[in-house]
């Protein structure tokens, strides 16, 4: 039998009695990072064989572990926090065990992406779960593309190296929503920061954030209380180019670029 255990994400102590259980009973446990596991299982008194398993040697790990199982062994599969497969490996396991008709199931627990949601106080009938934006432009324009017009809630990981980055790239394709972004989860200086994309708070580059966004909303009309000039100064105020900010303000209101280009040599 092949489990993915949850791990927790913050707080040694947020992991359920099941899942210290698996751990103490399986042969061997897969791990995204064996020293970063180590931390957890030594709490637990927890002395098992353990094997790395990451997206780096994520295709011959699976096969390794494949074999495991086809010995009869019992092996978890654990991430560095929270979910395995969740932006953690484990997919191509997944398949892999499918593949071979090898039995596998969950250990369910803590998760960053609904804690997060919680926290952030935005609307959790209903939100999609986006991950890590990816590195290049083109890619991420497609990304966006496919949810910039879905109502619900949005949840994003964000490197805090590339949280200044992310954030005005939302604001531009997704205009100036409410967010919430939050930071060390469950650990003793956990923060949630609420606030508009058009406005990036302080933050500390110091662990994964996760960022949430409100969805849109139908008929949703744009705030005409600032003139084009005034929106314009204020996107360039805020960091934003020059280009960018004169095609977000004509795509908000809906006039042509060249309009509002002549705003800036008034």
């Amino acid at each position: 039998m092949v489990y993915f255990v949850a791990t927790p994400i913050g707080n040694l102590k947020d992991i359920t009695f099941r899942a210290i259980e698996v751990l103490n009973n399986v042969d061997v446990i897969a791990c995204e990072d064996t020293r970063n596991s180590l931390k957890l299982l030594n709490y637990y008194n927890i002395s098992k064989k353990l094997i790395s398993y990451h997206k780096f040697n994520e295709k011959n790990s699976a096969d390794g572990i494949i074999k495991l199982a086809h010995d009869n062994k019992d092996i978890a599969v654990i991430s560095d926090a929270g979910m395995p497969l969740i932006s953690d490996p484990g997919n191509i396991l997944v398949n892999k065990l499918i593949e071979n008709n090898i039995e596998f199931t969950i250990i369910p627990g803590a998760s960053a992406c609904l804690s997060a949601l919680v926290l952030s106080g935005f609307d959790s009938s209903s939100f999609t779960f986006v991950g890590f934006l990816d590195e290049q432009n083109k890619i991420r324009k497609n990304q966006i593309e496919k949810i910039k017009n879905v109502f619900s809630t949005l949840i994003f990981y964000v490197s805090p190296y590339n949280l200044e980055k992310d954030v005005k790239f939302l604001y531009e394709n997704l205009g100036d929503r409410k967010a919430c972004f939050v930071n060390e989860i469950t650990k003793i200086h956990e923060k949630t920061i609420r606030f508009n994309l058009s406005e990036l708070p302080e933050f500390e580059i110091k662990g994964e954030y996760v960022l949430v966004v409100e969805g849109g909303k139908e008929n949703e009309e744009i705030n005409f209380a600032t003139t084009p000039k005034q929106q314009l100064d204020e996107l360039i105020k805020s960091g934003i180019n020059k280009n960018d900010a004169i095609k977000i303000v004509a795509k908000s209101r809906h006039i042509p670029k060249n309009e509002v280009y002549k705003l800036t040599i008034k």
